[in-house]
């Protein structure tokens, strides 16, 4: 099983500690978020990340074509890259955290419109974009892009047009399957192999020594997540019938904007441990591990988490890179 993190980049001096615990400890990936207004620029941070790391893959988890031109973006990814040496990954999604600014999510057809014209760029071809044409003529080498995806549409998108996939859906089996038939669905309609692209699946993390530490701040991130990933259509994103009321409730009233979450709000609904089982991996290590093997026999073979709004995020990393990390390798 392959593992990376991504985290909100809050300081020049908190990044560089994540992104030198992630390289020291053997994360796959080591990426950051593009949060408006929760944290630094994410093209700032993935510098730092580059300059400190020279082995694990460095994703921008995920950016967005609402807040940020596509071409500029697609420029930022090929520039960091420069720095990187070929391990940057440019992930797109709808823009979620947009709302802080005022923007509104994209739809699932203009995603894959934004994610078709970065990817020609970042693989050096010249590319339209709203009667523009450009291309990156100093690009030393090509960029993938990832789009990240939870509902049908985006998954059959990511299947269709993109390197690969950031998926933040669930990890049980039934979860799985479901995403394995989305995304096929994307990749026969372009007559695309499966193995042509990555899925990477998302999911929070908090690992503590003690549980009940994990489990204190664990709601912020599930509400936050929750809300995109099962808020739009509960019904139709596998969430038991008693509990799409509460569902609802949460999507209307929670918040993107980090001072202002509720760590007690999906606890009040009654939803924290099905959202916790589903969407994350918190606890001791031996609890993470658990979960993580768990995962694998669902048919997970690559992790990514989120340490964004974890208790501790530098302690999440340092348990989970030291205790479980090699125990998943030895599996």
């Amino acid at each position: 099983m392959q593992i990376g993190f991504f985290f909100w980049p809050y300081t020049p001096e908190y990044t560089a500690r994540l992104a030198t615990l992630g390289e020291e400890l053997g994360f796959d990936m080591v990426g950051v978020a593009d949060t408006p207004g929760n944290a630094m620029d994410p093209w700032v941070a993935m510098t730092l990340v580059a300059e400190r790391t020279s082995r694990a893959r460095i994703p921008i988890c995920v950016t967005n074509a609402i807040t940020r031109h596509p071409a500029v973006t697609a420029g930022a990814a090929a520039s960091v890259d420069l720095i990187a040496s070929g391990r940057v990954v440019l992930g797109l999604g709808a823009g979620h955290s947009g709302a802080n600014v005022g923007a509104a999510p994209a739809r699932p057809v203009a995603l894959g419109e934004a994610a078709t014209f970065m990817r020609r760029l970042l693989r050096g071809e010249r590319a339209a974009w709203e009667g523009a044409t450009t291309e990156i003529p100093w690009l030393r080498g090509p960029v993938p892009v990832y789009v990240a995806a939870s509902g049908p549409r985006a998954l059959r998108v990511a299947g269709a047009v993109a390197d690969g996939a950031f998926v933040n859906y669930g990890l049980q089996k039934e979860h799985v399957a479901k995403v394995e038939t989305a995304i096929g669905a994307g990749a026969r309609e372009a007559e695309r192999a499966l193995d042509e692209m990555e899925t990477w699946y998302v999911a929070c993390l908090d690992c503590a020594e003690r549980r009940e530490v994990a489990f204190e701040k664990l709601g912020n991130i599930l509400g936050f997540v929750a809300a995109y990933v099962l808020g739009p259509d509960p019904e139709r994103r596998a969430v038991p019938p008693a509990l799409v009321p509460a569902i609802r409730e949460m999507r209307r009233i929670y918040t993107t904007r980090q001072r202002e979450m509720d760590a007690a709000l999906v606890t009040r609904l009654g939803l924290f441990d099905y959202l916790r089982g589903r969407l994350a991996v918190a606890g001791t290590p031996d609890d993470c591990l658990e979960q993580v093997r768990a995962a694998s026999a669902a048919g997970v073979d690559r992790l990514m988490f989120t340490v964004s709004l974890a208790a501790d995020p530098l302690r999440t990393v340092e348990l989970f890179g030291r205790h479980v990390l090699p125990e998943v390798a030895r599996s």
